[in-house]
């Protein structure tokens, strides 16, 4: 009982940190910090430092998003490690489920037990609670308790310190989330959140994670506290997948030629790169549900092809892995369905213990 009541007070302190405070005018955003966090965001040139001007070659992993699929990326990591060979990174990024996946897959092979408890146990069901009046007049469909009582319970202050270790050797963990306001792509260092002195580090960590995974619409978006000239703002963040469904070389390097030794990118999709026809019914929440999945597969499809060009232009090794087209995808608009993630999750572990996980180029096949 008291564990649950620290879980309940701890939520609601997440949910209301930021509710007073004014949001921050769209003239003075780009020159917004994080108090007492001044580098929690990578900037276009840290970006480009940290591809370009190593001299060893980087083991480099991006998770997408993909909600329940997100079972799928779990049972690969698991899987990958049972071959002995899944390197210790140097660079981890996620976005939306992926971001929720990205801590545990940044820390290493002793973390697989903790992803195959989130996403087989059927805990993620409890997600999806109707927000009352608020799913008409609110932000979002469903309340934002659950998916902060799953970060809470999960990206605990252990994680923080281990993530804060990881960053002190020289390892990144990058999140991203969408600030809705400018229409672009913020990039976290949750290693240098997690490694700081600010007594809010726990908090903005664990923001930074339900900002990533809050679907428009579905989960209330995340006001996540800043500075600037001294006054306090406050930004709205929402679902990463929406600018960045997966950040596997950063936009800023992408068309730009790397110089460094040769890196080896790894990339987990979570979810099916080809088209998945399926029935959509004629009304509105359907209708734009939809049509946001089918954009951010767009958005995706159009990622993978610039990276797969910049790791050949730049003789970077390429490696892919995504769900089958021939695997079953599950009806309803979003479903945190316990059977079908647990066979999804049994079904990425296999094929990556089968040592058939990693596509080395982009097929026809799978667009």
């Amino acid at each position: 009982m008291r564990s649950l009541l620290l879980v309940t007070v701890a939520s609601s302190v997440l949910l209301t940190g930021c509710a007073s405070l004014p949001r921050a005018p769209i003239s003075s955003q780009n020159q917004t910090v994080i108090p007492n966090i001044p580098k929690a965001r990578l900037t276009t040139q840290e970006i480009t430092r940290l591809f370009q001007a190593s001299r060893k070659p980087l083991a480099i992993l991006a998770l997408s998003g993909g909600g329940a699929d997100g079972s799928y990326g779990a049972g690969f990591l698991a899987g990958w490690s049972q071959t002995g060979k899944r390197p210790d990174f140097d660079v981890v990024t996620g976005s939306s489920v992926g971001a929720l996946i990205a801590p545990f897959a940044f820390l290493g092979a002793q973390h697989d037990a903790t992803l195959k408890t989130m996403f087989t146990t059927g805990m993620a069901n409890d997600l999806l609670q109707i927000a009352g009046a608020d799913a008409i007049i609110g932000s979002s469909v469903y309340e934002s308790g659950p998916l902060r009582e799953l970060i809470l319970r999960f990206a605990d202050d252990t994680l923080i310190e281990a993530v804060a270790a990881r960053h002190r050797q020289g390892k990144v963990l990058i999140i991203a989330t969408t600030n809705i306001d400018r229409q672009s792509t913020t990039l976290w260092n949750m290693g240098e959140i997690a490694a700081s002195t600010s007594p809010r580090r726990q908090d903005l960590f664990r923001n930074v994670l339900a900002a990533s995974a809050a679907i428009p619409g579905i989960f209330p978006p995340v006001l996540i506290e800043v500075e600037s000239g001294g006054q306090a703002y406050s930004e709205m963040h929402v679902d990463g997948g929406v600018s960045s469904n997966v950040t596997p070389v950063p936009e800023a390097v992408l068309v730009t030629s790397d110089s460094s030794a040769r890196s080896r990118l790894f990339v987990i999709i979570n979810g099916k790169l080809n088209a998945d026809p399926a029935y959509t019914a004629d009304y509105t929440l359907p209708i734009v549900v939809r049509s946001f999945q089918t954009a951010v597969k767009a958005n995706t499809r159009n990622t993978m092809i610039a990276t797969y060009a910049f790791c050949r232009r730049n003789n970077w090794e390429f490696n892919a892995t995504s769900v089958d087209p021939g695997v079953p995808t599950p009806p309803g608009l979003v479903t945190f369905d316990r059977k079908y993630m647990k066979t999804l999750y049994e079904f990425g572990l296999a094929k990556a213990a089968g040592g058939r996980g990693f596509e080395r180029s982009l097929t026809t096949a799978a667009y």
